[in-house]
């Protein structure tokens, strides 16, 4: 297993790399396999990456019929609220991919259910033993990932549980999915995106292995790589040695 630092000049290219490396690395897997299973993540660089994505799909070697989405954590809100990560991503991916709707795996949302906890056990049954193929996680500027908080009952490096509900989040709304260390770190590969100043310490300490950190607790089974804007990049430590 390796870590390695991919580096861009600004946010717009980090979505652009992103979106080239992922079609190509889906494309190799299909090529070998009946089915690819890659797991999405929320935020503003990942959605500017899905609308790349979704360009590049359109005049590609794309074969829709084998692809599986699943997503790393979502908001606990009503189905049709805009809030929601997977309505983003598929809004945006949809647009040129003909993605059987049995193979999207959104999170249950809030309709009809009596708490985050109820469709966590949902989503865990229905992820089974997946194991995902690369797995996309965004970063905040204090460390967490997916919706695993430091100082916060989500951050909880022992269970067994693949899937949780989290309650009193630190960041609105308070109530989410998540899936937990254990379902991450089930990845062949994980995909760090991280745009802007906000996030260069947290994307430091990460790599230095700050065990505070909930994101630095998740690797890929073969690879872990952090897409950085050069802004994010700013305070990392000088053995990275950035492929730019």
């Amino acid at each position: 297993m390796y870590t390695r630092v991919v580096r861009m000049p600004e946010p717009p290219d980090v979505a652009d790399v992103v979106a080239e490396r992922l079609l190509e690395r889906i494309i190799d897997l299909q090529a070998t396999r009946d089915s690819v299973h890659v797991c999405l993540t929320g935020g503003q660089t990942a959605n500017a990456m899905y609308e790349r994505f979704a360009d590049l799909a359109a005049t590609s070697d794309l074969d829709a019929t084998k692809l599986h989405l699943w997503w790393s954590d979502e908001r606990f809100v009503p189905a049709t609220d805009p809030e929601r990560n997977s309505l983003q991503a598929i809004e945006r991916l949809a647009r040129t991919i003909p993605i059987h709707s049995a193979h999207i795996h959104m999170m249950a949302a809030k309709d009809g259910r009596k708490d985050a906890h109820e469709s966590a056990s949902e989503y865990e049954q229905e992820l089974d033993d997946t194991t995902f193929d690369v797995t996309l996680l965004g970063l905040g500027a204090d460390g967490h990932c997916a919706s695993l908080f430091a100082n916060h009952p989500s951050f909880d490096l022992t269970t067994t549980r693949r899937v949780i509900g989290v309650e009193d989040s630190p960041r609105e709304p308070s109530e989410r999915i998540s899936l937990t260390f254990s379902a991450l770190n089930r990845s062949r590969e994980v995909w760090f995106l991280a745009t802007g100043e906000r996030k260069a310490e947290a994307a430091a300490a990460c790599l230095d292995g700050d065990d505070a950190r909930p994101a630095s607790h998740v690797h890929g089974e073969r690879a872990t790589v952090w897409f950085l804007d050069e802004a994010a990049a700013g305070h990392l430590s000088p053995q990275f040695n950035c492929e730019l």
